[in-house]
């Protein structure tokens, strides 16, 4: 049976009665564009995570990630990101033409703060936007084209209590699931394990820009 909460915040102000501190300041760094201090971290990030959300409101969140300055800053109010070979299930797409909201967090490796871009998205296919962004060769398909209506730093101290960049404290691996167990559990994929690894493997090894 599900659990089911007996103590529900409802409000704001039981949130505010609780966590009371200081709060302008955290308003005021909000920025409505990208100035050049979060455009030298976004250019350095070569990590982010996507959150869109559907006409019904249902979030998803999803990770993008490519060396530093894979999301072009095109003006200050504008970034670009490319679309790289993934899952084919398109939920970002999805949801950016059913909505277009995009809120997106910018990891740069060994630096504990983040960099969060809230705003309006579109898919376009602008040739010479998407070969700003070609690796390899390999030019996207489509790039997803953020209006920025809110731009600031968030502090670090969820990456300090995650130890993300001390692999030396990281805890033990052994025993997780792979991608290819996952796979063949949730999907019920009928391919012996073996064939499903080295099918990911090679996905991982020789596919990263290719279809």
């Amino acid at each position: 049976m599900a659990y089911v909460a007996t103590d529900i915040v409802t409000s704001e102000d039981e949130i505010r009665a609780v966590l009371s501190g200081e709060f302008a300041s955290q308003q005021a760094k909000i920025l409505d564009h990208i100035d050049p201090l979060c455009a030298a971290w976004i250019e350095r990030s070569t990590f982010l995570v996507m959150s869109t959300v559907d006409a019904e409101g249902r979030v998803d969140t999803s990770p993008k990630g490519d060396p530093a300055g894979f999301v072009k800053v095109v003006d200050r109010h504008t970034l670009a990101i490319p679309d790289r070979p993934g899952n084919h299930r398109f939920d970002s797409f999805r949801n950016i033409l059913q909505t277009g909201r995009i809120g997106l967090v910018f990891l740069v490796p060994n630096r504990n703060e983040v960099v969060r871009v809230n705003g309006v998205a579109q898919v376009v296919r602008d040739l010479e936007l998407r070969e700003r962004m070609a690796i390899k060769g390999r030019v996207p398909d489509f790039a997803i084209l953020v209006r920025v209506e809110e731009a600031f730093y968030h502090c670090g101290k969820a990456v300090i209590r995650s130890q993300l960049w001390k692999p030396e404290a990281a805890g033990p691996v052994d025993g997780l699931p792979t991608y290819g167990e996952a796979l063949l559990a949730h999907a019920k994929v009928d391919v012996p394990l073996d064939e499903m690894e080295r099918r990911l493997k090679h996905n991982d090894e020789n596919r990263l820009y290719d279809e």
